[in-house]
């Protein structure tokens, strides 16, 4: 079933509900209306014949009951009796449509006035006191004319709502079809977009409503995803690219031993040529998969609190063990801080990856290897600088060593394939912070890494 066809039977349902609910209400007033009226007619026929036969001013049985059959607003099978007070019977008017127990006259004479109904026919009973002795009237007849009048309103009332309920499925179904209209639009655009177009959008309207809304949200994934797919094609051709020109080398070294006679000495030293690329292309995949890891989601990657002074000690210790040849100056900011003061919520795995990068990138543009690495605090964030003094960065490059296999041009003849900075980046953003780099003769290459507590 189509949302416009539910939307039209629902609105339909709750229309046709809410309007059966009011006409049964008309119904009921109506009833009651009716009932109160023809009570209060009964109520003046019995006081009627109260004054006429045992009031002050009395007729004769026979000329009331003359005047009676005459009248013209006399009610349909209408029938009087009076009861004197010693409960006999002193008139009626000869229908004998009514039968009159004991109890029910003491159940007058205590409350003075009595209302039933015995099948369609309506009674009341009265407590007549002008005279002295107190007398019960009961004046009885059927409502012909109201029953008829509120069949025909009943019939009434479902013929009309038989009608609006028709014009309700008519009127909801187009209104249905004109407010999912814009939907519809929508979908027939999304079947345009593909991976070959992603620059199609969906048209947003004038309007503020929730399908301009919606359209907007679209948009703006839409936006993400060819981000998405032009970071994605930018990797694959930079990695491909980077892959090939190792490859290609350790393939040209092995087939030229092959075919060459060298000695022992010139095939060792092959060997170690081929290694070292070996080892730069095992770098690099690392690097890879480093960077492909850490552009997933952050909802995917494990957030545990992690102490980023006890981290930074630890890389250190890793740097004289792996790289003896690096000075690491580590300085934390009033180290007296309570230990959880250094505390922030992250992967540990991922940020030790990222300050290694830094530190290593520090490193080896240092002409003595020597690196500043800085740990202070901020009212809501931590910080982390790293300097060295060594190449200056061109200021016109300083955003795109950020992005994968890019290099400035201060990294001419030394080792690396651009895709430490792009990963730190990346690990740092996922981190929801922020990373900074300042370049200068004066001061030399500062990074400035900003994390939230």
């Amino acid at each position: 079933m189509s949302l416009r066809t539910r939307l039209t039977l629902l609105f339909t349902a709750i229309v046709s509900l809410l309007l059966a609910l009011f006409c049964g209400l008309l119904y009921g007033l109506a009833e009651r209306y009716r009932g109160n009226e023809f009570q209060n007619r009964l109520q003046a026929e019995a006081q009627t014949a109260g004054h006429l036969l045992v009031g002050k001013e009395r007729m004769g049985p026979t000329l009331y009951k003359l005047l009676d059959k005459n009248q013209l607003t006399v009610l349909p099978q209408e029938e009087i009796i009076i009861y004197d007070a010693n409960n006999k019977l002193i008139y009626e008017s000869g229908t004998d449509y009514l039968t009159v127990s004991p109890a029910t006259l003491a159940g007058i004479r205590q409350q003075k006035r009595l209302y039933w109904r015995e099948a369609n026919r309506e009674i009341v009973g009265i407590l007549f006191t002008e005279e002295q002795a107190a007398s019960v009237i009961f004046a009885s007849a059927v409502d012909t004319y109201g029953h008829r009048t509120l069949k025909d309103f009943a019939r009434l009332l479902a013929i009309g709502w038989c009608v609006m309920t028709g014009l309700m499925l008519l009127a909801g179904r187009f209104f249905a079809g004109r407010t999912l209209q814009p939907i519809n639009q929508i979908n027939q655009r999304i079947d345009t977009i593909t991976a070959s177009n992603l620059s199609l959008r969906l048209s947003e309207g004038d309007t503020e409503d929730e399908l301009t809304q919606l359209a907007r949200r679209f948009n703006r994934m839409l936006n993400r995803l060819e981000d998405a797919f032009r970071l994605q094609r930018s990797f694959v051709s930079h990695a491909s690219h980077e892959l090939r020109t190792p490859l290609t080398a350790i393939t040209g070294q092995l087939e030229v031993s092959l075919l060459a006679d060298d000695d022992a000495d010139e095939l060792r030293e092959t060997l170690r040529s081929v290694l070292d690329d070996v080892r730069g292309l095992n770098q690099m995949t690392n690097g890879l998969l480093g960077l492909a890891s850490a552009s997933m989601d952050s909802s995917a990657v494990p957030m545990l609190p992690v102490q980023l002074d006890s981290l930074l000690s630890q890389i250190q210790l890793d740097f004289q063990r792996l790289q003896p040849q690096y000075n690491i100056h580590l300085r934390i900011d009033s180290p007296t801080k309570p230990y959880r003061d250094w505390q922030l919520t992250g992967s540990e795995s991922l940020l030790r990856t990222a300050f290694f990068n830094l530190i290593d990138n520090g490193g080896k543009f240092s002409p003595d290897h020597t690196v500043s690495v800085t740990l202070s605090a901020q009212s809501s964030s931590m910080l982390v600088t790293v300097h060295n003094s060594g190449s200056i960065i061109p200021a016109d490059q300083l955003m795109a060593i950020f992005s994968p296999f890019q290099r400035g041009s201060n990294a001419s003849g030394l080792p690396g394939h651009g895709i430490g900075l792009a990963l730190t980046k990346r690990i740092v953003e996922l981190h929801q912070g922020q990373i900074r780099v300042d370049s200068s003769p004066e001061v030399g290459t500062t990074f400035t890494v900003t994390l939230p507590r």
